[in-house]
């Protein structure tokens, strides 16, 4: 089962998928990491998001995550990384 549409936006699963998600934990460490130079609000409001879905979801949640990078305007679960 993959949750991440019914958790995440589109903007949310891209910017998840620029990191390598290799744990919730890792993950999260690398968001605040990079949140420190952003200026955008928008983005910053993006990475906000993101990081409160990962403090509610635990690992197993986490992993049932399909990450690939999501465009608006299709509902497909394909994997940009050919998987």
């Amino acid at each position: 089962m993959i949750i991440a549409l019914d958790k995440f936006t589109a903007e949310e699963l891209n910017l998840m998928s620029i990191f390598e998600p290799t744990s919730r934990e890792a993950l999260r460490d690398d968001l605040v990491t990079a949140l420190h130079d952003v200026n955008e609000p928008d983005m910053i409001e993006i990475f906000g998001s993101v990081l409160e879905k990962l403090d509610g979801m635990t690992d197993d949640d986490f992993a049932e995550i399909g990450f690939y990078i999501a465009d608006d305007d299709e509902d497909t679960e394909d994997d940009a990384f050919g998987e």
